[in-house]
């Protein structure tokens, strides 16, 4: 008889465990509360316009790779991916200027000795091979799970210490490569795909840039949450049964393990459990309590957590064809701004953004002749200091000022033809306390600190997702998927085609 999986939730890390899980010949059934799957990583509409909810970014496609090959399909195929050139366009407050950032190493060290001269080009390509070798000697370490501190004697981490240097973070890594303040923010502004400032996160994370500058961005036509819904049709293809507009309201423990779930249509059991879920709210939400010493409500709240974000979708009845795809500008005070979203302020004078044009490359996201401007603002997470339901409109407005003047989005106010807002509050029915990069990523909660793939607490349940290692960010969640799947059939008694 088939082994039966039950996951819960579709978002990017639990349909791509589908995936493998079912080409493996595993029953799995998928239970999600919402009518569509995706997660944050979907596609929202409003009025003839389409807007990725979520990620926008869609880099280190070797992962998705990976899965595809591992299910015998071509990723760039099935999901229509389309290499953007430039990257983006980061405009710097501190210091001033902007720059095209691109894939293209021998452009990319031209551009960066006309604005910052010779030695900074030069700083560049040391940057590169550093981090070439620091990704080479880290993936034995991210492509596996931890399972507790004695791994961190094993060879593969012994021989990746030395290049990943624990005991820097990225700012302190990168000032001893870059002279100029803005080349370090060019490398480092990655570190918010984390929900984290580049002064508190680990160096090990100056690879998220050098990911981007030796692998290039891809926009997957129709948008990123094109990709979830494709993996989702395939994983019906390959016999994976989906459970949508089914709320699940309690996993079942007996004794110390995993049986089944209580969902709004009835109960369900399997021989494994997989959450692909907000953790934190999944356990708080889910679990009782006396089920969890490790993970309690108590120990959950103590935790660090990533920052939330501000989210404005906007419907143009125009475009902008001569701007780019990605636009990123950071504050004239970038500390500033980064100490303030660490410690629970809004900064309401000059913050930094993240803008993108994606009809500048997809046509499909719009209606003729028109456009959407998607604006990420990076910002706390729920806290009772901040009431976004009286500051909205307020912030709104700074943030729209921003856009037109600092990215050259002209006139932009003028032609909002539909718009819809996101703040932490809105966040926060999804993800603890509207952090939605989950738990934060310093030393103390990565590797075996992080809730585990193969949930120690409870037996036959399994993570995956931002919460789990190796971590937040769609290549990183697409990895976690690899691990805690090949778990799984390991548990089972079964083998991992895909190594």
């Amino acid at each position: 008889m088939k082994k039966k999986v039950i996951v819960i939730g579709a978002g990017p890390g639990g349909l791509a465990a589908t995936l493998l899980l079912a080409n493996a010949g595993i029953d799995v059934h998928v239970f999600e509360k919402s009518p569509k799957v995706g997660g944050r990583t979907k596609i929202i509409e409003k009025d003839g316009y389409k807007f990725d909810m979520g990620p926008t970014f869609f880099h280190y496609v070797e992962i998705i790779e990976q899965i595809f090959n591992a299910i015998g399909l071509d990723a760039h195929k099935e999901l229509q991916l389309k290499k953007l050139d430039p990257n983006y366009r980061l405009v710097f407050g501190e210091g001033g200027g902007s720059i095209d950032c691109t894939s293209n190493f021998e452009i990319m060290s031209s551009r960066i000795r006309e604005m910052f001269g010779d030695k900074e080009a030069l700083a560049f390509k040391k940057y590169i091979l550093d981090n070439r070798k620091k990704l080479k000697l880290s993936k034995d370490c991210l492509n596996e799970a931890w399972n507790s501190p004695r791994d961190i004697f094993s060879k593969r981490v012994l021989k990746a210490a030395t290049i990943l240097r624990p005991t820097r973070s990225v700012a302190e890594d990168l000032g001893k490569i870059f002279s100029d303040e803005r080349l370090k923010i060019a490398m480092s502004f990655q570190t918010k795909y984390l929900g984290m400032s580049p002064y508190n996160c680990p160096s090990l994370f100056t690879i998220l840039s050098f990911l981007e500058y030796e692998y290039g961005i891809y926009h997957p036509i129709g948008g990123i949450g094109s990709v979830t819904k494709k993996m989702y049709e395939i994983a019906k293809n390959l016999g994976a049964k989906f459970h949508l507009d089914c709320e699940v309201k309690k996993i079942v423990v007996e004794g110390n393990e995993a049986k089944g779930i209580e969902t709004s249509k009835g109960n369900f059991f399997a021989d494994a459990l997989l959450l692909n879920a907000d953790f934190a709210k999944a356990m708080t939400d889910l679990v009782e309590d006396k089920k969890r010493k490790k993970w309690t409500d108590k120990k959950l709240a103590k935790k660090k957590y990533s920052c939330s974000t501000f989210m404005l979708y906007l419907g143009l009845d125009r475009d902008y064809p001569n701007l780019p795809h990605h636009q990123i500008y950071t504050s004239k005070n970038h500390s500033r701004n980064l100490e303030d979203i660490e410690n629970g302020r809004i900064t309401w004078e000059d913050p930094s953004l993240y803008v993108q044009n994606a009809c500048v490359t997809d046509k499909s996201l719009a209606p003729k002749g028109c456009s959407t401007v998607y604006v990420l603002v990076p910002v706390p997470y729920v806290r009772e200091n901040i009431n976004w339901n009286e500051i909205k409109e307020d912030y709104k407005k700074i943030i729209l000022n921003q856009v037109e003047e600092k990215l050259g989005f002209e006139n932009l106010q003028k032609h909002i033809k539909t718009e819809m807002i996101n703040t932490p509050l809105d966040w926060a029915n999804i993800c603890y306390r509207g952090s939605i990069f989950n738990l934060a990523h310093g030393l103390d909660q990565m590797l075996w600190r992080r809730p585990r793939n193969r949930f120690g607490e409870i037996a036959s349940m399994y993570l995956v997702g931002g919460g789990t290692h190796p971590g937040s960010g769609l290549p990183v969640i697409f990895q976690g998927a690899k691990i805690s799947a090949k778990l799984i059939l390991k548990d089972f008694g079964l083998s991992a085609a895909w190594g």
